[in-house]
C-alpha cells in the first residue's frame, strides 16, 4: 500500500479566489427628471404651453360632453363667442384700460410710500422697532374689509379703488423691502466704514445698491398680488373695469363672459410679470453672477 506523501506547505495549491464583488455600474440619470436639473428654454416653453392645452382639452371634454351644465360652466367655444361680443358691442377695451390704470396707479402709489419706509426699517433698527409691530399688524388685514370705510371717506370714485389696491400692497412691500435691506452682508458694511464712509454713505452706497435686485423682485411679486385686489375694488360702485363686467355677467348667468374676464386678468398679469422680470434682468444682470 503506497503511503501518501505529505503535502508540502510551499507547494500547496492556492485556494480559489473569492469572486470579486461586481463593480457597481453608475446609475444612469435622466437629465430631464433629475432634481434641480435645468431644462432648456425650448422645453420650458413647450411644457408650459402643453399644460394650457391640456387644461383646455379637459375643459372642453367636460362642457361639450355634457358632463357640466352650460349654466354653471360655459364651453371654450361659447367663451370665444362671448369674448367677441364684449369687444365688438360692449367696449371691453375701455374696461381693460380702466382696470390696468387702477392696478398700476395703486401699485405705484404703494411703491412710492413703501420702498423708502422699508429701506429705513432695514437700515435703522430704532425705526424698525418703532414701525414693525404696526406694519405687521396691518399686513394681515384684508383690503376688502376697508371698502365700507373707504366709500365713506373717498366716495365710490377712482380714489376709493386706488386706495384698496394701495392698502393691499403697501404693507407687504414695506416688510419685504425691510427684510431685504436688513440682510446685507456685514463684511461689506464694515469694509465701507473702514474706508471712511459715514452712516448715510453706508445706506446710499452699500445697502441700497446691494438690496436693489431683491427690492425689484419684491415689487414684481407684489404687483401680482395687486391684480388680485382689483376685482374686489371694482365690485362696489364701479361702472367700468373687468370686475364690473364680471359682476354684471354674474347677474345674467353669463359664465362665458365671467371666464373670459378672469382669463384676461391672468393674461395681463402674466405679461406684466414677464416685462418686469425682463427689466430686472437687464438692470441687475450682475446679480446672477
Amino acid at each position: 500500500m503506497q503511503a501518501t506523501s505529505p503535502i508540502r506547505s510551499g507547494s500547496a495549491a492556492a485556494p480559489a479566489p473569492l469572486p470579486a464583488a461586481a463593480a457597481k455600474k453608475p446609475v444612469r440619470r435622466s437629465r430631464n427628471w433629475a432634481p434641480l436639473e435645468p431644462v432648456s428654454p425650448r422645453a420650458r416653453w413647450m411644457l408650459g404651453v402643453g399644460f394650457f392645452v391640456l387644461f383646455v382639452v379637459v375643459w372642453a371634454a367636460f362642457t361639450l360632453g355634457g358632463l357640466v351644465s352650460p349654466t354653471f360652466l360655459a364651453s371654450p367655444i361659447t367663451m370665444v363667442k362671448e369674448a367677441w361680443l364684449l369687444f365688438t358691442q360692449f367696449d371691453f377695451i375701455h374696461d381693460i384700460g380702466m382696470t390696468v390704470w387702477r392696478v398700476f396707479g395703486g401699485f405705484i402709489l404703494a411703491t412710492v410710500v413703501a420702498v423708502p419706509l422699508g429701506i429705513a426699517m432695514g437700515a435703522y433698527k430704532p425705526v424698525e422697532a418703532f414701525l414693525e409691530p404696526f406694519v405687521s399688524f396691518c399686513r394681515y388685514l384684508p383690503a376688502s374689509a376697508f371698502i365700507p370705510l373707504l366709500i365713506l371717506w373717498a366716495g365710490i370714485g377712482e380714489t376709493q379703488k386706488l386706495l384698496v389696491i394701495f392698502i393691499g400692497s403697501v404693507f407687504q412691500i414695506i416688510l419685504m423691502v425691510a427684510v431685504t435691506v436688513g440682510g446685507a452682508r456685514k463684511d461689506l458694511v464694515e469694509a465701507a466704514y473702514t474706508l471712511g464712509a459715514d452712516s448715510r454713505g453706508i445706506v446710499r452706497r452699500v445697502l441700497i445698491p446691494g438690496a436693489a435686485p431683491g427690492i425689484a423682485e419684491t415689487l414684481r411679486l407684489v404687483l401680482g398680488w395687486a391684480w388680485t385686489y382689483v376685482i374686489v375694488a371694482e365690485l362696489i360702485g364701479s361702472s367700468s373695469g373687468i370686475g364690473h363686467m364680471i359682476t354684471d355677467s354674474q347677474a345674467l348667468l353669463n359664465t362665458g363672459q365671467i371666464i373670459f374676464g378672469i382669463i384676461v386678468i391672468g393674461v395681463i398679469g402674466l405679461i406684466s410679470d414677464f416685462v418686469f422680470k425682463a427689466i430686472n434682468k437687464r438692470l441687475f444682470a450682475w446679480a446672477s453672477l
